[in-house]
């Protein structure tokens, strides 16, 4: 799949319905500078939002990933096919954002009970001191290490350093192409 030209055919797309990038950007609830990064070819949209812009343009979703119009209109059978997988997707990405979630609140707990536990007496003698002091900074340093991770996640940060991991490999592999 050639992002550009996806790109680009999106482009021609709105531009054909007389809409801005703002306007498209609203009617889709995304930001203007994403629909930007759909029609540079720096970003692609998700699965769900590709069957939505087939059905809002009157196309075939195919002619979307290929970036040119084509003769025949995508069938219903595998219009519907790809909306249950689009929403396959949605859901299984809200059961990770659960499972994040609990994670964090786990480990909010942990924390709670490590400072609770060995907060002042370090079980009234019966470890040393030294054990005490490297328990306790084990336990609180898995317990923040899993809180910044769930944090990180929950804000997208991991998804963006993959979108922009694949774009700078489309890219290499476009000037490799174009070197060759």
């Amino acid at each position: 799949m050639n992002q550009v030209k996806t790109g680009e055919f999106l482009k021609q797309l709105r531009k054909k319905e007389g809409l801005t990038q703002e306007q498209l950007a609203e009617q889709f609830f995304v930001s203007g500078r994403t629909v930007s990064r759909w029609e540079t070819g720096k970003n692609m949209p998700d699965l769900s939002i590709l069957v939505e812009l087939a059905d809002f343009y009157n196309v075939d979703i195919r002619e979307i990933i290929d970036g040119e119009r084509k003769s025949e209109m995508m069938n219903c059978n595998t219009k519907d096919t790809l909306k249950k997988v689009a929403e396959y997707a949605d859901e299984e990405k809200k059961k990770l954002r659960n499972r994040m979630a609990g994670m964090m609140v786990g480990s909010v707990i942990l924390l709670v009970f490590c400072s609770l536990l060995f907060g002042t007496n370090g079980f009234n003698g019966f470890i040393t001191e030294s054990s005490y002091r490297n328990m306790i900074s084990f336990a609180l340093g898995l317990t923040t290490a899993t809180l910044m991770l769930n944090i990180l996640y929950l804000f997208g940060v991991f998804n963006k350093m993959n979108e922009r991991k694949t774009a700078y490999f489309n890219r290499k592999k476009v000037n490799n192409i174009n070197d060759q």
